[in-house]
């Protein structure tokens, strides 16, 4: 059994009959009374984050999970075929399932998270950075490079028509390819 020292990001543990991932911790000794571990967890079945503290010392359960390579092929319904590009074996995922549907394209590399005891799928996760084409945003006024304004635009999208909404500079125009940070959907770059 693991303890609260051997606690780091991306760690998977059964919390309160659930699987959750170590979104951020900080360790903590105050001048008065005993160490505590502050942490923020996120659950692999629903998605919800939640901030619990465990003294230090605290017995943590860490369970073993499986980042299987996909790739997005078609939506089905109410649920996403992915792929595995190794053996061509085909998988359907619900989409209640999957964080950004949006931000998916056809071919799109997915890593699938998989409980290695029970081979259940937890969750599909983007990689960290993608590429999309801007379809449209209001146009950019000359001058419009040194504020920290945010304007909304569309980027090109394999599952919605209209594009996803993203928030992006006011200097990034219609026909521009950015870098879309997956974790919080927030712009990063233009890409040329």
């Amino acid at each position: 059994m693991a303890t609260t020292a051997d606690l780091k990001n991306g760690l998977c543990i059964n919390f309160n009959h659930d699987i959750y991932t170590v979104v951020s911790f900080q360790h903590v000794k105050p001048g008065k009374g005993p160490a505590f571990v502050r942490t923020r967890l996120k659950s692999l079945t629903n998605g919800r984050v939640l901030e619990n503290t465990f003294s230090a010392g605290h017995e943590i359960d860490i369970t073993r999970i499986i980042r299987r390579p996909f790739q997005y092929l078609y939506q089905d319904g109410d649920s996403f075929v992915f792929m595995q590009q190794e053996t061509f074996e085909q998988i359907n995922v619900p989409v209640k399932q999957i964080d950004n549907t949006d931000l998916y394209h056809d071919g799109q590399e997915v890593d699938i998270v998989i409980q290695e005891e029970t081979d259940q799928i937890l969750t599909v996760e983007l990689p960290p950075f993608v590429i999309r084409e801007v379809i449209y945003t209001e146009p950019g006024i000359k001058g419009d490079t040194a504020t920290n304004t945010l304007k909304p635009c569309k980027v090109e999208s394999g599952t919605l028509p209209e594009g996803a909404e993203i928030r992006v500079p006011l200097f990034v125009n219609t026909g521009d390819k950015i870098k879309i940070d997956t974790r919080d959907r927030s712009y990063v770059e233009r890409v040329k």
